[in-house]
């Protein structure tokens, strides 16, 4: 019998997936359980509708992220802080910061967590780090931290 599984079954596969299994399986344990639905026209329609959804949102969020990648690429956001002597700042400079600056200085909202530095800014300077905006789609931009 052919099944559509509406949750992860183990050893059978995964949300979503349309799987053969024995007869008695599927109207003892599956069918039961609501692990899965049999496969008629009206579940193929809705898994071929869900794969089609899950497509489209994802070639949408990489045409975004593309689009993000190019306004950012090679662009320099200015940072103001406060240092000490011989410019060392006091605390530092963080995703965080740079996050809200990308926003407000050039309109791309990113996530913090998206934000790769490689080490602390503790210094007057400019620093360059990566956005990771998508899978294998990342910027580079140059932060310029500048004296209050």
């Amino acid at each position: 019998m052919k099944v559509v599984l509406l949750q992860d079954v183990k050893s059978i596969g995964k949300k979503g997936e349309l799987k053969e299994v024995s007869d008695g399986y599927a109207r003892n344990f599956l069918l039961p359980r609501k692990l899965a639905k049999e496969a008629n026209a009206q579940a193929m329609n809705e898994l071929k509708n869900a794969e089609a959804a899950k497509e489209y949102k994802i070639k949408t969020e990489t045409d975004q992220a593309r689009k993000n990648a190019e306004a950012l690429n090679g662009k320099t956001v200015k940072i103001f802080a406060k240092a000490g002597q011989g410019g060392k700042l006091f605390g530092s400079v963080t995703a965080r910061e740079l996050a809200e600056e990308l926003g407000r200085q050039l309109g791309v909202k990113v996530d913090k967590r998206k934000i790769v530095l490689e080490n602390e800014i503790k210094a007057y300077g400019s620093y360059n780090f990566d956005v990771k905006l998508y899978n294998g789609i990342t910027a580079t931009v140059t932060v310029a931290v500048c004296e209050e």
